[in-house]
């Protein structure tokens, strides 16, 4: 190698890193921290989740990822969709109109069921539409009716909506038992249900469910139903309602979402 280029080698290799370089370090230690302790976060809401603190724009963040192979660890679904037979079911009120102006206006409900060494989990939520929080959520070794109304008493618990609240979901035996239609009729509570066979007249509170095992369920394995419990509620209070950025509520958590609405 000629000498002047040996000399232009190693006057770049001692050169002092300039601002932008500097700048760079600092936000990929930030992205590589918050990429370990939330591995499901994809580009969006990585880069919503540091651009108050950074500013830095979403393609500088993008070619970061790219360059260091940091990548949302999320998991593709199987989405099912389970109905029950009977009548006397409720009117669909919604008619997938999921947008609401107010929190505690109007719920929807679902449940799931979770793998675990000992048999299924079930999980019954209750989520609110204008915040996107999940207000109430039961667990239990058994689908039944007693699941879905421990879930909806611990939203009415916190939250302690006014009359006239909407619950929706799907058309399971379990919404439309006498228990749970007993507690709606007690707290004045207008229940809502999806039409048969339409699965995206709940799609919001499927989107949590995929959302869960997405980013949660399907890294784990669960040996008891303890240990999937105490997982799952740190997602949810730890996690989705503190923490994760929403793109349809202005990249914002639900509980920053709620807390910024004006009565």
């Amino acid at each position: 190698m000629p000498f002047s280029q040996r000399c232009n080698y190693y006057e770049r290799k001692h050169r002092k890193q300039g601002k932008r370089g500097e700048a760079n370090q600092k936000l990929l230690r930030a992205l590589v921290t918050v990429h370990e302790k939330y591995p499901a976060m994809g580009l969006d809401s990585i880069y919503h989740f540091l651009k108050p603190e950074y500013g830095s724009s979403r393609a500088r963040i993008h070619r970061l990822m790219v360059k260091f192979n940091i990548h949302s660890i999320r998991t593709k679904i199987y989405k099912g969709y389970k109905n029950s037979g009977g009548t006397d079911f409720a009117p669909n009120l919604l008619n997938r109109n999921f947008v609401t102006d107010a929190p505690n206006k109007i719920w929807v409900g679902d449940i799931t069921y979770i793998p675990t060494l000992e048999g299924w989990l079930y999980l019954a939520v209750v989520k609110d539409l204008f915040s996107k929080k999940i207000v109430g959520y039961a667990f239990s070794s058994r689908p039944d009716s007693n699941l879905v109304c421990n879930a909806l008493i611990l939203a009415l618990n916190r939250q302690k909506p006014n009359a006239n609240l909407i619950f929706h979901s799907d058309r399971g035996c379990q919404y439309n038992s006498y228990a749970f239609k007993t507690l709606l009729s007690k707290y004045n509570i207008i229940q809502s249900m999806s039409r048969s066979g339409n699965p995206y007249d709940n799609a919001v509170a499927e989107n949590f469910f995929s959302c869960l095992k997405c980013e949660c369920v399907h890294h784990s394995h669960f040996v008891s139903r303890k240990e999937a419990c105490t997982t799952l509620f740190s997602y949810i209070e730890g996690y989705y309602n503190c923490i994760r950025p929403h793109s349809s509520i202005n990249w914002l958590c639900p509980n920053s979402f709620e807390k910024s609405f004006k009565y």
